[in-house]
């Protein structure tokens, strides 16, 4: 197993380790349960995560947008300098090899973080790919940042964060991204952004520096910043919609089926220049047999692989691909792909528990209102 950068850090800090995706990750800390970090970053201040094994991608050339969107389905071009956007990596298929996000900045490359589940696949795809474009004679170059990813989340992430940077954080908005020095140090990406429905950033640093940095931030800001791990990670960004690759999407569902349709920009639909853009476009056009939805139920806690019925318990109907309690609600929320006849919100649904049905309906995502931020217009 490969070891998350941070390790000694983590278990110092009295984090339980476990698997993931081949890396040694903490699933939560033991001065918090999951729910009460969850909360914490929910409601209260802000919560520190080590998004390390993250893949992080430096895309250079004077060709590269024209190279990534041979990839994606996004709209680089029509990209303002210095944003970012969440895209699919997506096959003839029509299938998502990975979902991931994409940064235009100023510095003459664009800079990807794609899941550490698919860093293999993700970075084999990049480099063949690399190579047959470049074989057209265009200039193109793809190498892998060996750096940390560091993320803070909640209501006072930028409250933590302003103090130790030398840029106005107000006039960063959501899905933007600069460089900045952070304490001292220097050329630190910093992208407004994360997985968990709330205000927050996504902070790429070098690796020798990354322990300096989070003890600085934890010590400084003792009242408001606490860490958290991958437990309530995971419940947030369910709380808020968010789709996990291998579990939620896969090569075998596409953007439409997985209500990522609007990841799909209007002149990649116009040019039908995508790979699997016939299939796509065609459910767009006609209505994919099967759609990820929301769930809701007052009953037992319902998760990923249980069977969804119609309203009568007689037809299957569906499949959960995730599922938790939610902290926040108070009631079991879940994902998952059910018949389009079956999709439409607030149709009432049986989930069978342990070989029991229990009622649940379906429900509108995000399951909570989302809380980025979005600078005041000039």
């Amino acid at each position: 197993l490969r070891h998350t950068r941070l390790y000694d850090f983590h278990v110092n800090k009295g984090a339980k380790m476990v698997e993931f995706a081949g890396w040694n990750m903490p699933v939560v800390y033991n001065n918090m349960t999951i729910s009460e970090s969850h909360l914490y970053t929910r409601l209260e201040k802000a919560s520190m995560f080590d998004v390390s094994h993250m893949l992080q991608t430096k895309v250079s050339g004077k060709d590269r947008i024209e190279f990534f969107e041979s990839l994606i389905v996004g709209d680089l071009q029509g990209l303002a300098t210095d944003h970012s956007l969440l895209t699919l990596f997506t096959n003839d298929e029509g299938g998502i090899i990975d979902d991931l996000v994409v940064t235009k900045t100023s510095q003459d490359y664009l800079y990807v973080v794609s899941n550490a589940g698919c860093s293999e696949k993700d970075h084999k795809h990049l480099e063949e790919e690399c190579a047959k474009f470049a074989a057209k004679g265009k200039e193109v170059k793809v190498e892998t940042i060996e750096n940390s990813l560091v993320a803070v989340q909640g209501p006072q992430a930028a409250v933590t964060l302003q103090p130790h940077v030398n840029s106005d954080l107000s006039t960063l908005s959501f899905m933007s991204s600069r460089l900045v020095t952070l304490f001292d140090v220097p050329n630190v990406r910093l992208t407004r952004c994360g997985y968990t429905g709330e205000d927050g950033f996504e902070i790429s640093l070098p690796m020798d520096m990354t322990v300096y940095v989070c003890e600085q931030l934890l010590e400084i800001n003792n009242e408001i910043i606490k860490l958290a791990g991958l437990g309530a990670r995971d419940t947030l960004r369910l709380e808020a919609g968010l789709c996990l690759y291998g579990n939620d999407i896969d090569e075998k569902t596409t953007p439409v089926e997985a209500g990522l349709a609007w990841t799909i920009g209007k002149r990649r639909r116009e040019l039908a220049d995508f790979p699997g853009a016939p299939l796509i476009l065609k459910q767009l056009k006609d209505k994919p047999h099967r759609k990820r939805v929301g769930i809701i139920s007052h009953e037992a806690p319902i998760r990923a692989d249980n069977l969804v019925y119609d309203g009568s318990g007689t037809s299957l109907v569906g499949k959960l691909t995730s599922g938790c309690p939610s902290p926040s609600l108070k009631k079991n929320i879940a994902v998952g792909y059910v018949d389009i006849g079956s999709s439409e919100i607030g149709t009432e649904v049986k989930v069978e528990v342990r070989k029991h049905q229990v009622e649940a309906v379906i429900a509108k995502m995000p399951f909570i209102p989302t809380n980025y931020y979005h600078a005041p217009k000039k």
